[in-house]
């Protein structure tokens, strides 16, 4: 196959917006190239299965980069591929990939979705969708985190939300005795009067993994069953 596909002319170029092994933003400009294929099913048993006609899709990135990894990408799909916007379109597609693992990591690692007890699939099927919706918003201020982390906390949540979260995760940075000492008494009256700092909504995500994650529950010494977070 990569010998076939070392035969196929560039079908055209596509820029993509990267990042590098520091998390700086890049750009990449890949080489499309394309092709159609038959593939034959395994000797002995081509009677029970027909050939099938799949396209490849190859991305390669012009030149080397310098803090990161050369993308090539190879994709074989079974979708129509006839010009350079559908291949483009399929290169968007497997680009989401990760998205899609993070939010499957959120549903299964955040919300524990494998570790629930239900025995009838009509209670699994409510409890699943209900995480599904709990495991975007997570998500979605998991990407907003990455993209804008200064952006206040109002933005995905309501002032009731960010109350309750308030309420359910105590993480405020206790103060130290030998800190507080050196502040002169005409200091402290000003630092009590000076407006609360308002949390970004990567700390608000922080929040909210923490208030999703199930209680685990273990016996103690006496027998009786404890809760811990």
């Amino acid at each position: 196959m990569a010998d076939e596909m070392d035969e196929v002319a560039v079908k055209g170029l596509h820029r993509i917006e990267v990042r590098d092994s520091n998390g700086d933003p890049d750009e990449a400009v890949l080489e499309i190239r394309y092709r159609k294929i038959r593939v034959l099913p395994p000797i002995g048993k081509q009677k029970r299965y027909p050939a099938l006609t799949l396209t490849v899709i190859h991305a390669e990135e012009r030149g080397t980069p310098k803090n990161r990894k050369k993308i090539d990408w190879k994709l074989i799909t079974d979708l129509p591929v006839g010009s350079r916007t559908d291949a483009i379109e399929k290169l968007e597609w497997y680009a989401l990939r990760w998205k899609i693992e993070v939010f499957h990591k959120i549903l299964k690692s955040g919300c524990k979705a494998e570790e629930s007890k239900l025995r009838t699939a009509q209670r699994l099927t409510n409890l699943i969708s209900l995480f599904c919706i709990l495991s975007w918003r997570v998500f979605w201020m998991t990407m907003l985190n990455r993209s804008a982390p200064d952006t206040p906390p109002t933005v995905a949540s309501t002032a009731t939300e960010i109350d309750v979260l308030d309420r359910l995760v105590n993480d405020k940075p206790k103060a130290k005795k030998k800190m507080l000492s050196r502040l002169s008494d005409q200091d402290r009256p000003a630092r009590r009067s000076s407006p609360p700092r308002q949390r970004s909504a990567a700390r608000q995500y922080r929040y909210a993994a923490r208030a999703v994650t199930p209680h685990r529950h273990r016996a103690g010494r006496d027998g009786r069953r404890r809760i811990r977070r």
